[in-house]
């Protein structure tokens, strides 16, 4: 079975901000170390391609709809 990254987009992102807009949440079955704080879509794709993984991105909710959620 291939190993699975798992990311989401950023949420405090401005107008014009040149910072990549990925944040890398979680890695299942592979042996990966990652340093950087955020992440460019190319370099996930890069990474992904390179040890064999699957990107999934994880959908966002709205702040309220969060906040209400419960861990079971």
């Amino acid at each position: 079975m291939a190993g699975m990254i798992f990311y989401r987009e950023r949420r405090k992102i401005k107008e014009g901000e040149k910072k990549p807009r990925f944040k890398l949440v979680a890695v299942a079955g592979l042996d990966l170390d990652i340093y950087a704080d955020h992440l460019r879509k190319t370099e996930l794709e890069q990474i992904a391609q390179a040890v064999g993984a699957e990107l999934v991105q994880l959908k966002g909710g709205d702040k309220a709809h969060d906040a209400e959620i419960e861990v079971k």
